[in-house]
């Protein structure tokens, strides 16, 4: 298990962070936390570091705008912040 209270800040996303996006569409702000395929439960917000939102928000910083292909079709966020908590 990796702890990410001990990396240091970066702004990156990455593997177990916590990611604050806007949702530019419809201008509402959504909590995620990247964590294993075991640990995702979205009604926690916890989504698999394999589903599309994680895949497409890993390795991108705060600022960033980020393109999301749902089933619904296209959805764009911007990352507002990146927690590690």
């Amino acid at each position: 298990m990796i702890d990410v209270t001990k990396i240091a800040p970066t702004g990156k996303v990455i593997f177990g962070t916590t990611v604050k996006v806007i949702d530019l569409e419809k201008d509402e702000s959504r909590t995620y936390k990247i964590v294993g395929d075991d640990e995702a439960d979205l009604k926690q917000n916890k989504v698999s570091v394999s589903s599309p939102i994680a895949r497409a928000l890993i390795g991108k910083e705060e600022g960033d705008v980020v393109v999301v292909q749902a089933p619904s079709g296209a959805i764009e966020y911007e990352i507002e912040e990146v927690l590690h908590r």
